[in-house]
């Protein structure tokens, strides 16, 4: 989590001393006509639908026990990323509408570039909300690097295809890091009331 926090924030950082759009255009460059193919498919793993196609996988594999934190998650990690799209930084530039000269932009064929609702990024949000679940239920270090590589490619493809700015990514960075930190909260706070209920169930003495 705090490697995610500092690559978000540096990211931010890098964004203010460079400018966003000219951080922007340094990773945005044509990588070819298979990169083009490779992200135009590869970003919707960041998809929220993908929350909805992970979810019953894992209450299969983990129980219910685990159902408030992975629902907590969906719940503050759209609630984060929506209420900064939609309330705090409304109509926020895109590439498309933010760069004047768009002929220095590289944008894939096939893919529909949106122009506002800008900051943060929610497929990079969603994408690094997934990580930070992973490294809580396999402490597997190879996971955990290969869950962090997929991440970082959806976080990547969104500058790629001309979607968002390094500032929207590394956003998008921590609020899964605030998503994770809240929504562990909530589970802890389940569990504790569960395990309150089970003992004011308990088996009673008898007075006699």
């Amino acid at each position: 989590m705090l490697v995610i926090a500092f690559l978000g924030s540096l990211l931010i950082f890098a964004s203010f001393i460079l400018k966003k759009q000219t951080l922007f255009l340094l990773l945005n460059g044509d990588m070819g006509a298979a990169a083009d193919a490779f992200f135009k498919y590869f970003t919707h793993v960041g998809d929220g639908l993908f929350w909805f196609l992970w979810l019953p996988l894992v209450v299969i594999k983990r129980g219910k026990k685990y159902l408030p934190l992975l629902l907590s998650a969906i719940v503050f990690s759209t609630l984060l990323t929506q209420i900064s799209k939609q309330v705090i930084y409304p109509d926020e530039p895109r590439p498309l509408q933010a760069i004047a000269d768009q002929t220095l932009v590289h944008y894939v064929q096939g893919v529909t570039i949106h122009s506002i609702n800008s900051f943060p990024s929610g497929h990079t949000a969603t994408a690094f909300s997934f990580l930070l679940i992973l490294s809580l239920f396999n402490k597997s270090s190879r996971w955990i690097v290969l869950g962090f590589a997929i991440a970082l490619l959806v976080a990547y493809s969104r500058i790629y295809l001309g979607q968002h700015f390094p500032l929207d990514v590394g956003a998008g960075m921590l609020v899964a890091v605030g998503t994770m930190l809240l929504s562990v909260m909530v589970q802890k706070r389940f569990e504790n009331i569960t395990a309150e209920s089970t003992e004011n169930r308990g088996p009673k003495k008898s007075g006699l």
